[in-house]
């Protein structure tokens, strides 16, 4: 069994053998690039902050149309640019960035498996200095709306035999023992416990530890069908915030083939919030 989209993956090897110019651009998203990029990076790389760069400053929303065409500019991107996207904590900024990019109708992006990770077990090669880009003239497409979810979606969806609610979180958040991930313990939800009905199945499970790298498809197919989460249905990913979710969102859009795949962005921190939002433990 083969992954049903593989050329959405780029390998080290050719990341490596392969300078960012003018027809591909390279960009690490990082959580943190004080100890990330700023540390050290592959050479040619430019940087999206993942707090700073493609979150609204003021609402808790992603970019808009107009900031992410700003965003691509400032990055040197145009529309027909090839993007290899990669970062820390295993691909997490990453596959939500990758997430914007599609929603925002960007078609040739890819995702350097295994990341920061992989890139350095392999002991290849870091610099500090910093790409000189020229800006570029960008162009988004209207948003994807088939892509992402709102909470009047999963509101819907609690009652529909149609969609599939999967929560990426650890067991202990899902079962509400704690109410953020232990990378985070401040910022956390009022309440603990997961959406009715959702199925637990951690992002995690859909990697290999030793290097970050994705699954095979069929163990990735085994890690979701036993559960009830099948190509035929609707399927809502959540997690905390929408980025632990983005990459559950592309293993089973991307890796596995489901034609309908959407990431709740809002995820837990909306959920647990709401005042008369329905609650499990």
């Amino acid at each position: 069994m083969a992954y049903a989209h593989p050329e959405v993956l780029a390998e080290t090897d050719w990341v490596a053998s392969n300078s960012p110019g003018s027809g591909y651009r390279l960009v690490e998203v990082d959580y943190d690039p004080e100890n990330g990029y700023r540390k050290g990076h592959v050479p040619g790389a430019t940087l999206i902050w993942w707090k700073r760069d493609i979150n609204d400053p003021l609402t808790r929303d992603i970019v808009s149309k107009s900031q992410f065409e700003k965003l691509m500019s400032k990055n040197g991107i145009t529309p027909d640019t090839n993007v290899v996207l990669y970062g820390d904590f295993n691909n997490w900024f990453a596959a939500f960035a990758f997430w914007v990019f599609k929603y925002y109708g960007h078609e040739n992006v890819q995702i350097m498996n295994g990341g920061r990770k992989k890139w350095e077990l392999e002991e290849r090669k870091y610099t500090t200095e910093e790409p000189k880009v020229e800006p570029s003239k960008y162009s988004a497409a209207p948003p994807d709306a088939g892509l992402r979810a709102y909470s009047d979606d999963v509101k819907r969806a609690l009652d529909s035999a149609e969609t599939v609610m999967v929560d990426v979180r650890s067991p202990k958040e899902f079962t509400g023992e704690i109410t953020a991930p232990p990378e985070y313990p401040m910022e956390h939800a009022q309440r603990g416990g997961h959406i009715p009905g959702a199925n637990n199945i951690p992002w995690a499970t859909a990697i290999n530890d030793a290097d970050g790298t994705f699954k095979p498809a069929e163990d990735l197919a085994q890690n979701y069908e036993p559960k009830g989460v099948t190509a035929d249905k609707d399927v809502v990913c959540y997690c905390r915030i929408g980025e632990r979710s983005s990459h559950s969102w592309f293993v089973l859009k991307y890796l596995l083939g489901y034609p309908r795949v959407r990431n709740y962005d809002g995820s837990w921190t909306e959920w647990g919030n709401t005042i008369g939002s329905p609650v499990e433990r």
